[in-house]
């Protein structure tokens, strides 16, 4: 295939460390592209007023095709206290950059799979029957709505006239929360419209579909969430009816859900969910694989070929100043996977899949986390390998 330029957006904190040596690995393999440097983060929010400069924003527009470290992100109040003297009481408002850069692309379709390695001393293991021990293998693929839901941003504290008057006319609002004085009223909203839902459930039935999966799991509260919850259900239903007869639609409480996912994991592949649902039972479900150290996630609009591929750990700022990395690499470097399988780079992608694997059964490398160990400079002298010795073993797997 043509040379690809991909845009490289380290972020904050351990997310330059993962980046770099994910990078690395898709050079070892074979995988021929150029990287251009996208700058976003918190730094950029301190010397600018925007975490998700403009100048970035033209690059993914170019290129179209990101990989993505970590952020940082910091409440409303701490990221007015950080900005530069020169920016402050100048209006700017902090905004978390990769949610607007999710809502500016439509980046509305996000996938996260949650596989089990074979030797993974992580793996979520249970007792069985006799006493006995068992480890379910777990292969789920989480589909989360990416741009609306409670991640939407529409958001007030002390409402002004026209939203809490609008607010008032809803019989529920004015008798449980009329009473509360303006200045101390907080509210987000959770929108869902028709057309979002029905792409992400759409996706998830693709998906279901292809790998020959005879169900998917709408992860919702629609027994209490009963507008937008519900949308999303009856969605799932009618496509079930018109388009997938031969796939069926099961309803699991996010509450429960959070249950079940933890006695048998293994009864889940397919499951799909609003924006904040779906960032929690992802949360759970890489849990049960080994951690954030392991989980990975793309995100896409598939009507502009946008897409962006990061791991789901945050910027860990703990880690970042260490004098030698020990965060686990594996997150990033199977989200750069997932951009290989994206753009079509198959054999690449499943040569890195395998060396990953081989490395993890092995068990000679292992990172702090792989071997349970407080996550402190000391963990290198006590066998744990460093961010660039895992990149290093899988490497020479390939």
């Amino acid at each position: 295939m043509a040379k690809r330029t991909i845009v490289a957006m380290p972020g904050d904190g351990i997310g330059k460390t993962v980046l770099e040596e994910a990078i690395r690995v898709l050079d070892a393999a074979g995988f021929q592209a150029d990287y251009v440097h996208g700058d976003i983060g918190w730094d950029f929010w301190c010397k600018e007023g925007n975490p998700l400069p403009d100048r970035t924003i033209k690059l993914l527009e170019t290129h179209k095709i990101g990989l993505f470290g970590a952020i940082t992100s910091k409440p409303k109040d701490k990221a007015a206290a950080e900005l530069a003297p020169e920016l402050k009481d100048k209006g700017f408002i902090y905004y978390s950059p990769i949610v607007t850069m999710r809502q500016k692309f439509g980046l509305d379709i996000c996938m996260r799979p949650c596989k089990t390695f074979v030797g993974n001393p992580l793996n979520f293991i249970r007792r069985g029957a006799g006493n006995t021990i068992e480890e379910p293998e777990i292969d789920v693929m989480i589909f989360r709505q990416n741009t609306e839901g409670l991640y939407g941003g529409v958001e007030w504290t002390n409402p002004d006239d026209q939203v809490y008057d609008a607010l008032m006319t809803h019989p529920r609002f004015s008798v449980n929360f009329g009473w509360c004085p303006r200045p101390e009223l907080a509210v987000s909203t959770r929108i869902v419209t028709k057309k979002f839902a029905t792409r992400i459930i759409r996706a998830a039935f693709e998906y279901a579909k292809k790998r020959g999966f005879d169900k998917i799991t709408l992860c919702e509260k629609p027994n209490v969430i009963r507008e937008t919850s519900g949308m999303m259900l009856k969605v799932a239903q009618e496509l079930s009816k018109t388009e997938y007869p031969g796939i069926w639609v099961e309803d699991v409480n996010i509450d429960a859900m959070m249950m079940w996912m933890t006695k048998n994991p293994e009864n889940y592949h397919v499951v799909v969910s609003e924006n904040m649902f779906g960032d929690i039972v992802s949360d759970g479900f890489a849990g049960l694989i080994g951690g954030l150290g392991f989980a990975t996630s793309a995100q896409f609009n598939p009507e502009t070929g946008v897409a962006v591929f990061e791991p789901t750990h945050g910027s860990a700022p703990k880690y970042a100043d260490f004098e030698t990395s020990i965060v686990n690499p594996i997150a990033m470097i199977n989200s750069a996977v997932m951009m290989l399988e994206h753009i079509g780079e198959n054999e690449i992608a499943k040569r890195i899949q395998h060396a990953v694997a081989e490395v993890v059964k092995e068990g000679k490398v292992r990172a702090y986390d792989m071997l349970k160990m407080k996550g402190t400079q000391d963990v290198i002298n006590q066998g744990a390998a460093s961010t660039r010795q895992m990149a290093d073993a899988i490497i020479a797997k390939l």
